[in-house]
């Protein structure tokens, strides 16, 4: 396996994040799955506004057929009182209207956002997820993902509100007061630069802090798994002190970028507060004069300007206009932090969407055949039988392997690999022994093209492995992992994960091959047994014999079983001797094995040393060199 932070990761992390206008402006994009919904949306926004804030302006005629009316004319008052009713009315059915459908929106877009990221994780390398933890990767469908879909569903919903709303307000003014209109924009170009200057730094902190969360998810979610492991070596105090360097860390990056975003609030208000006073004072110099009472600007150059006046009742509803102002930017302050934070969550997110995917330039594929007439034919029909289709040529499935002259590094760096030559002939079993990181598990790993190698060739059938398709290549092999996974379901669906379309009975018929059937059988409702966390609800062992019913139900040419028994007592390993030996029959089968015991009848066996194959031969003709494996048998050297 290559090291956590590998060139790759290396290259991942040290992407530069899109800038926010481009983020956001992706992110619309995925409003494409709810066109229909987001334009009722947006009208609903539309007519919110309007309604709202002509209600407003209607206060400038309330107050004005009080002036005039002096009580008399109680029909006119009570229209306008009604009109605004209605219009306050409609703007709280439009609220709730588009709150709703933007809540269904979000979740389509959401979807579709979780779809393509899960995608794009089943077709990543497996480098990509060598240089991740669990938690980290888990930190894109959870933080991530949270943070976008509150700015979806709520903090787009109120800055749309808010712009169109200003924009309204701004139309309606020009009907007012042309001073007035004239304070508002000097409100606006000093909420804009302020706001500007807050983003810049604001932005690159929230970018941190979702980088801390991820890995201190990370963290959290290997001392979960690993607590036993912590308890055994009494780490606990080792573990409470990395967390809290890790926790520090993110509460310290919070801290900054907070502090900056909670400016925002107080400042827009204070501004808010300081233009409502100079309206006021605006307003009251150019009130227009009224009968009996002084007039302010009496004699100057203003007072001449009709354009320039205001009357009282206008005046009113100016000033509720600066209020209205006032608390749309508020609305767009509190957003600011959930906006920052989101657009942060979306660039990880966008940046795990353009990785580039595991590169497939095979083109050979893997088809059923049968024989008539002597030749293989293509159908579509269940024979077992398989050939490599390369063109019009179908190629006999037979699972020879040869290595020739392979060299192979993780990191461009470190050689793990150098000069490996080797070949498996159908129905061989080939075992691997040698030192802990002496290059075993890399060898089936490259047949498995989990990695491509550096120089050299390896064929499969006599074909390039580069040639063939990864899926086609990968479903002709067969694996047992020294670490078994397991997943949330029944044991025959763990079993039949080998092959999906593989009958209840095939799956028992393997795991009878993998002797696993008495212990199956055994369990409280047999095949039907729901596993939990992994297969907790059995012993290491059972979840390897398991594995290895999984891999008898694929019936693969070519099986890999690396260090397959390793979890297994040796009273259970005898008694599957005689399964695995059915289950090897007429299969190449790569053995790689702590265990000498386990390797004694391979037709080859393979020792290696610092990558480089010092020793091969079967069992006895390796004692008669009395080299490495003659140390290895007799004791006087060990695999470690």
């Amino acid at each position: 396996m290559p090291p956590r932070g590998s060139s790759f990761n290396s290259k991942m992390g040290g992407k530069r994040a899109e800038k926010p206008l481009k983020t956001l402006l992706r992110l619309f994009r995925y409003f494409k799955h709810c066109t229909g919904i987001l334009t009722v949306a947006i009208l609903s926004i539309l007519a919110y506004s309007l309604a709202s804030n002509f209600a407003v302006f209607e206060t400038q005629k309330l107050v004005k057929t009080l002036e005039t009316s002096v009580g008399a004319d109680m029909a006119k008052y009570t229209g306008v009182l009604i009109g605004m009713a209605i219009l306050y009315a409609i703007a709280a059915f439009t609220n709730f209207l588009l709150n709703r459908l933007m809540l269904s929106c979000s979740a389509r877009v959401m979807c579709a956002l979780r779809k393509e990221m899960f995608e794009k994780m089943q077709s990543l390398p497996i480098a990509f997820f060598d240089g991740r933890t669990h938690g980290e990767l888990m930190s894109y469908y959870t933080n991530d993902t949270e943070a976008v879909n509150e700015l979806l569903h709520h903090s787009i919903t109120q800055m749309l509100i808010s712009v169109t709303s200003l924009v309204f307000i701004f139309g309606l003014m020009t009907a007012l007061s042309i001073p007035v209109i004239f304070i508002m924009i000097c409100m606006g170009l000093t909420v804009f630069y302020v706001m500007r200057g807050v983003t810049r730094q604001s932005r690159k902190n929230f970018k941190k802090q979702q980088r801390e969360l991820a890995g201190l998810n990370g963290y959290i979610e290997e001392m979960m798994e690993g607590q036993k492991v912590v308890k055994v070596f009494t780490h606990e105090e080792a573990a409470r002190a990395n967390f809290k360097v890790h926790n520090d860390e993110l509460c310290k990056v919070a801290t900054d970028a907070n502090t900056f975003a909670s400016i925002v609030g107080p400042l827009m208000n204070n501004i808010s507060h300081i233009f409502y006073a100079i309206t006021c004072t605006v307003g009251v110099l150019l009130a227009a004069p009224v009968e009996g009472q002084p007039f302010l600007l009496e004699g100057t150059f203003l007072a001449e300007q009709p354009l320039l006046l205001v009357e009282s009742s206008k005046l009113i509803a100016s000033l509720n206009f600066v209020r209205q102002v006032s608390n749309r930017i508020s609305q767009i302050s509190q957003q600011f932090n959930s906006i920052l934070l989101a657009l942060a969550g979306a660039e990880r997110i966008f940046a795990l969407v353009d990785t580039p995917a595991e590169v497939d330039e095979g083109t050979v594929t893997l088809v059923r055949v049968e024989a008539k007439d002597g030749r293989l034919t293509e159908t579509d029909r269940r024979t077992g039988r398989w050939a490599w289709k390369r063109g019009d040529e179908l190629i006999p499935l037979r699972g020879e392997v040869r290595f020739n002259d392979v060299d192979f590094s993780y990191d461009g760096k470190k050689q793990v690999l150098t000069d490996v030559t080797l070949y498996a002939h159908p129905g061989q079993k080939i075992a691997f022994v040698g030192s802990t990181g002496a290059g075993k598990t890399t060898i089936t790993n490259l047949i498995n093209r989990f990695y491509d190698i550096t120089d050299g060739t390896i064929t499969y059938d006599g074909i390039p492995v580069r040639e063939i398709k990864k899926s086609a290549l990968r479903s002709s092999l067969g694996m047992v992992l020294q670490d078994t996974h397991l997943f949330s379901g029944t044991v025959m669906d763990n079993i039949r994960y080998g092959r999906l379309d593989a009958t209840d009975e095939e799956c028992i018929e393997a795991a009878k091959i993998a002797n696993a059937d008495f212990f199956i059988s055994h369990l409280p409702e047999g095949y039907e047994t729901q596993l939990v966390a992994d297969g907790a609800n059995l012993s290491q062992g059972q979840r390897q014999l398991l594995a290895i019913a999984r891999a008898a139900v694929s019936d693969p040419p070519v099986l890999i079983l690396d260090e397959a028994t390793s979890s297994i007592d040796t009273r259970t390993e005898k008694h599957i001797e005689k399964g695995m030996d059915a289950l090897m029959h007429g299969r190449t089968v790569f053995v790689i094995a702590h265990r000498l015991s386990t390797v004694r009848n391979s037709d080859c066996i393979m020792v290696l040393e610092n990558g480089r194959i010092i020793e091969r031969g079967d069992h006895d003709a390796l004692l008669r060199e009395r080299g490495k494996y003659y140390e290895l048998c007799t004791g006087t050297s060990e695999l470690s």
